[in-house]
């Protein structure tokens, strides 16, 4: 198992809003693929409070999700990851993605943004929050915080 720091309110999207893309400039993950904790980072990503698909996200959780803390310092989920593709800009001036097929004029998830890395994730599992201190890229638990890790899911 692998683990990522994501700023909030990232990190509460990738594990209750459905957010199936983590956006980064450059390829973290190398050619690892599998399972990746969630860590949400103490550092806030207050532009993303405005977006409007966090905002919608929010808005059609359910009130006991939507209840849920953006918890920063801790793990707050696991996820596969399943794939890392780029947009391609230059197909007839429309951006697409290779996410097993190509998406003509559309990005491959409402939450991918062109010029960046798309990390495809899939199949969140929310846990108690784990207390953690984050590390840039992708990052291996130590044996005590994986065990943490299993024993909550």
């Amino acid at each position: 198992m692998r683990v990522i720091t994501v700023r909030q309110p990232w990190a509460w999207a990738i594990v209750h809003g459905g957010k199936d893309v983590e956006n980064r400039t450059r390829n973290i993950m190398g050619s690892y693929r599998g399972p990746v904790a969630i860590h949400a980072g103490v550092a806030l990503a207050m532009e993303g409070f405005k977006d409007p698909t966090y905002q919608a996200a929010r808005n059609a959780a359910g009130p006991v999700v939507r209840q849920v803390g953006l918890n920063r310092g801790s793990i707050v989920g696991v996820v596969d990851l399943v794939d890392v593709h780029v947009p391609d800009a230059f197909h007839g001036g429309h951006p697409f993605c290779w996410p097993g097929g190509w998406v003509t004029g559309n990005m491959c998830s409402p939450w991918a943004m062109d010029g960046h890395r798309h990390l495809e994730l899939a199949n969140p599992r929310a846990i108690d929050p784990i207390p953690a201190k984050g590390k840039l890229g992708l990052w291996r638990p130590d044996a005590e915080l994986l065990a943490q890790i299993e024993a909550a899911l």
